[in-house]
């Protein structure tokens, strides 16, 4: 298990696939805000919650220039049925095999019912135009949490220097 990247340290670099099986890197969004958040699993209560909640202020992320990117181990096609069936506008990205989950911290020892295992942490990364983490959310809770990134990200965009 590695460490959770902490504010003002650089991004993690990735290149992993999306639910449409194209390469996405985090070089593709130089001189963009990213908001990167890791899930459990696709179509489970907290997760739909949390992913409905960024696609209903996807317009709001894209007018400050965010980009929402959502990571769990599940396949690219569990991905494009989870789109398909809740209407998101978000793009997911497939780590199986946890790469992107473990280097930035997600994949951690989890308790249920008394027993323990590892698991996706459910946690979220605002990453600034110059791939720097910005804030970050290690342990999130679904309710409310899109609207705390958003306003998170106001506040940073507001006092970031213009392009």
């Amino acid at each position: 298990m590695s460490n959770i990247p902490q504010t003002g340290q650089p991004a993690p670099d990735f290149s992993i696939s999306d639910q449409n099986d194209n390469l996405v890197s985090l070089a593709d969004f130089s001189g963009q805000w990213v908001v990167l958040y890791f899930y459990p699993k696709d179509d489970t209560p907290g997760c739909t919650t949390e992913a409905k909640d960024f696609t209903e202020l996807y317009q709001d992320f894209s007018q400050l220039g965010a980009k929402i990117l959502g990571v769990s181990p599940d396949s690219g096609k569990a991905h494009c049925k989870f789109i398909n069936k809740h209407n998101l506008s978000i793009t997911l990205l497939s780590d199986p095999e946890h790469h992107l989950i473990e280097a930035y911290g997600a994949w951690r020892l989890k308790k249920f019912m008394g027993k323990e295992y590892m698991g996706v942490a459910r946690s979220t990364f605002l990453i600034s135009p110059d791939r720097i983490i910005a804030y970050a959310w290690p342990n999130v809770k679904t309710k409310g949490h899109a609207q705390a990134v958003l306003t998170k990200l106001q506040e940073l965009a507001a006092t970031s220097s213009p392009k």
